[in-house]
């Protein structure tokens, strides 16, 4: 079959950008889909050159059976664009791979946006979206293509696992500090690490900021008990447009640690705690003011068999079991 995988970049830079793209690239690649890369210019006028006399060239004589287009582009009319483009010049069938729902993430109170998106993800032929929460939002909002939940993220990591993993109550936080003001009413006595960029020039004390690096990079230095996926500023709940959007999203943070083999904490009321919980892979709590009475009262062997059962999901995750798993389930359903 002739399968292919489309990424969208501009032309100043010569990759497809996040590193949850980048994965999929390559695990769908191991499944024989060739990655379609489309250059597109970052000028709106030149877009809409693009759009109407460059677009229809990828798509003329191209023979496909399947396009898994990663979605979102940041651009709905150039969105529509090349959906039209491949239902004019080819006869795949179209997957969104949903990365965002932007409906959801930052256009929550836009009516138009939403109506727009809808209409985008019902000229699909089949979409893989984050989890039943996000999947049961659009078909409240009118989403009636076929959807299969992708469940996790995967995470090509290329660390070694630190299997001798000791249980010292420590936890790490990886991500743009800048959107974590909630550092900053933190108290953890065993230790607290903070990496990435726009760190603060103060922190409490038992918060130490560690380093930036790369996402290829970064799981060696987690040497820490437990990887902390939180949002917002208060510690009480996750809040504001992103505490929101936990609600129905997987945060890539989360495949980050459970591919080190690092178990998690999350907050109770985010959509990925029901992995978190169904697979043993870490805690969720309600308040973060509470994390070290919970840290606590965790014993050496439930730590233990957390790590191993974190090892065990992040060993699929390195393989890309998920992405090639859902994109399977979808595709025997047209048979």
């Amino acid at each position: 079959m002739n399968n292919f995988v489309l990424s969208v970049s501009d032309k100043e830079s010569n990759h497809a950008g996040p590193k949850a793209k980048e994965d999929i690239v390559k695990f769908l690649g191991e499944k024989g889909y060739r990655n379609l890369l489309l250059h597109i210019p970052k000028s709106k006028i030149r877009k809409i050159v693009y759009s109407f006399f460059e677009l229809h060239k990828v798509f003329h004589n191209l023979k496909a059976d399947i396009i898994a287009f990663q979605y979102p582009i940041y651009s709905l009319f150039l969105t529509k664009r090349i959906i039209k483009a491949i239902r004019r010049h080819t006869n795949a069938k179209l997957v969104l791979i949903v990365h965002d729902v932007e409906s959801l993430r930052l256009f929550n109170d836009n009516s138009n946006h939403k109506k727009k998106e809808t209409e985008l993800f019902n000229m699909a032929d089949g979409l893989i979206v984050h989890n039943k929460f996000m999947s049961s939002w659009l078909k409240k909002h009118g989403v009636t293509t076929e959807m299969v939940d992708l469940e996790i993220f995967d995470y090509d990591n290329p660390q070694d696992f630190q299997k001798d993993r000791k249980y010292d109550k420590t936890v790490c936080f990886a991500g743009n500090l800048a959107k974590a003001s909630f550092l900053s009413k933190v108290s953890l006595e065993n230790g607290f690490f903070v990496y990435g960029p726009n760190p603060a020039e103060h922190y409490p004390a038992g918060i130490k900021y560690a380093g930036q690096y790369s996402p290829s990079e970064l799981p060696k230095y987690l040497t820490q008990s437990f990887g902390l996926v939180w949002d917002g500023s208060g510690l009480s709940e996750c809040d504001g447009v992103f505490g929101h959007y936990m609600k129905y999203n997987n945060p890539h943070k989360v495949s980050l640690y459970l591919s080190s083999g690092l178990p998690v904490v999350v907050w109770e009321k985010a959509a990925v705690a029901d992995f978190v919980k169904k697979y043993r892979v870490g805690i969720a709590i309600n308040d973060l003011s509470t994390l070290e009475e919970v840290l606590n009262n965790i014993s050496e062997e439930q730590y233990i068999q957390m790590q191993s059962n974190a090892i065990a999901i992040g060993e699929k995750m390195r393989q890309g079991f998920y992405i090639q798993h859902a994109i399977k389930k979808l595709v025997s359903s047209w048979v």
